[in-house]
């Protein structure tokens, strides 16, 4: 089973090598990994999907490393996912057209073309780059290269409870879910 799992942590020489080394030395598999600066600065954040059945305990080791802010596990959580694909296909003059409508179809963009290929970016869910992909195969996939994927908490609406609606609105009052990163 793949799990998602998301840490902030202090942006020091080492601080990614401690972390990916508590998954490394339990033998899990690490699908993607993706780190970049977060919305403080000198603090990255690390996306994690690993094929492994229980993470709990390396997620408790992991928040006691030195570096480590805050650790979430997004697995069973409502998240927006987003990967980014660049790909090169096999592109002559006779199946160009296909391939210009399979990425309409699926909101690509395409960024060079050459006489005989074309180089394409596609930033979705890791599924739809999948079936993408999937579909573009046929006609010569020349290149690829991915990401990895992200992931942030969904901002879940809750009404309060004893909050009227006032006259005229749409909906009652809602109260944003707070940040599971919030320090």
């Amino acid at each position: 089973m793949r799990q998602t799992i998301a840490a902030l942590m202090q942006d020091h020489p080492g601080a990614l090598n401690r972390a990916i080394s508590l998954f490394r030395r339990r033998g899990f598999n690490i699908h993607s990994i993706a780190v970049g600066p977060s919305e403080t600065p000198g603090v990255a954040r690390m996306t994690l999907v690993v094929d492994a059945e229980h993470v709990e305990q390396v997620v408790k080791q992991l928040n006691r490393l030195i570096d480590v802010i805050k650790v979430c596990d997004l697995t069973d959580q409502r998240t927006l996912e987003r990967e980014t694909a660049l790909i090169k296909v096999h592109a002559p003059p006779g199946t160009r057209a296909d391939i210009v409508a399979l990425c309409t179809i699926f909101h690509a963009r395409i960024l060079d073309a050459g006489s005989r290929s074309l180089v394409i970016e596609l930033t979705d869910t890791p599924a739809t780059l999948d079936r993408f992909t999937d579909l573009v195969r046929p006609f010569g996939l020349k290149e690829m290269a991915r990401t990895g994927q992200i992931a942030m908490v969904c901002p879940a609406h809750r009404e309060r409870p004893g909050i009227l609606v006032p006259a005229g609105a749409t909906s009652p009052a809602v109260e944003l879910e707070p940040n599971p990163f919030a320090v």
